[in-house]
C-alpha cells in the first residue's frame, strides 16, 4: 500500500476515535474531554487486540512529531477571552488540570501495556 495512503488512513482512524470520544463525552455530558475518552477507547482496543500497534504507528509518529503546533492556536485564543478568564479562571484551570492528569494516566497505562505486550512477544 502506498505509504501516504496508509498514513492518511491511520490519521483518519485516530481522528475517528477522537471524534467518537467527543460525541460520547458530549452525549453523556461527561466532564472529561472527548480526546481522553478517545484515548481510553484506543487503550481498550489495543488491550483487546482488536487494533495492533503497527496499524497506527506512522500516524502516531507524525502527530507526536508535530505536537507543538497543536498548542499554538489554543494559546493565542486566550488573548480574546480576558474577561472570561478573570471570572471563570479557577474552574477552567481545574478542568485543565483534571484532563491533563487523566490524559497522563491513560497515556502511562497505554505505554506500560505496550511495553509489557512487546516484551512477551519478543521473549
Amino acid at each position: 500500500m502506498n505509504r501516504y495512503l496508509r498514513l492518511a488512513l491511520e490519521l483518519c482512524a485516530l481522528g475517528a476515535l477522537w471524534g467518537l470520544g467527543t460525541l460520547l463525552a458530549n452525549y453523556f455530558a461527561w466532564p472529561v474531554p472527548g480526546g481522553v475518552v478517545g484515548l481510553a477507547m484506543l487503550l481498550l482496543l489495543l488491550a483487546a487486540r482488536i487494533v495492533e500497534p503497527e496499524w497506527l504507528q506512522n500516524g502516531v509518529r507524525l502527530l507526536l512529531g508535530e505536537m507543538l503546533l497543536f498548542f499554538i492556536p489554543a494559546l493565542l485564543s486566550l488573548l480574546d477571552y480576558g474577561p472570561l478568564l478573570r471570572q471563570e479562571g479557577v474552574r477552567i484551570l481545574l478542568a485543565i488540570l483534571l484532563s491533563t492528569v487523566l490524559t497522563m494516566v491513560a497515556t502511562a497505562l497505554t505505554v506500560d501495556f505496550m511495553f509489557r505486550r512487546r516484551g512477551r512477544r519478543d521473549a
